[in-house]
């Protein structure tokens, strides 16, 4: 379920929270690797990157608007707007790959193995993947909005904002099953400040393949 119309008409007022461990990333990510940001948005962590010495950079989003935004406000990098999830990449391309608050907005289960079949395919052997993300919340807020759109999408987690967007907080089993055919370098339970200025529970994720 893509929601490309959503991300462009807010691509010039959105700010994008969740932060970037970069200390953990250069652990196991040498400087001279070619990097791809999966759902880039305006460029923000491949800006980060780029400022700590990483210079092969790669920038995918859904959104036209978003890739607009990038080019101006980060345009020392490579970007392009991809659809149907379809990277248009050779195999093998990659040293490492970005996931960050994507699959919030992938709340399809088949959608989100077609992304991760994709990252698979594009990482070089021992390739590394980076994923943070949003994970259930226990608070009333919550467990309302979770249970009035269960029915809906079939799936407790999801849940719409009135502004347009349709995004998913997952439990961590799935997490594991989408990361299943990944060897875990790192993994850590964080609260993040999510764009609206809420506070959700979230993690960090990478693994080599």
């Amino acid at each position: 379920m893509q929601q490309d119309k959503y991300w462009n008409k807010v691509a010039s007022e959105k700010e994008f929270t969740t932060p970037f461990k970069l200390d953990l990333f250069e652990d196991h990510v040498e400087k001279n690797s070619k990097i791809l940001d999966y759902g880039c948005g305006y460029g923000r962590t491949l800006d980060l990157l780029r400022k700590n010495g990483y210079l092969d950079l790669f920038g995918v989003d859904l959104s036209e608007k978003m890739i607009e935004r990038a080019k101006e406000e980060n345009p020392s990098m490579q970007y392009k707007v991809i659809k149907q999830n379809k990277l248009g990449f050779e195999d093998n391309s990659f040293d490492a790959v970005l996931l960050l608050a994507v699959l919030t907005c992938v709340i399809n289960n088949e959608e989100q193995e077609m992304i991760m079949q994709e990252i698979k395919r594009v990482l070089k052997p021992s390739g590394v993947i980076y994923i943070n993300d949003f994970l259930l919340n226990d608070d009333e807020r919550n467990i309302n909005r979770y249970n009035k759109f269960k029915d809906k999408y079939n799936c407790y987690g999801v849940f719409e904002l009135d502004e347009g967007a349709i995004l998913r907080h997952y439990d961590e089993k799935r997490i594991e099953e989408l990361t299943k055919d990944f060897h875990t370098l790192g993994y850590e339970k964080v609260v993040y400040t999510t764009m609206n200025g809420n506070k959700s529970n979230g993690f960090n994720y990478i693994g080599k393949i």
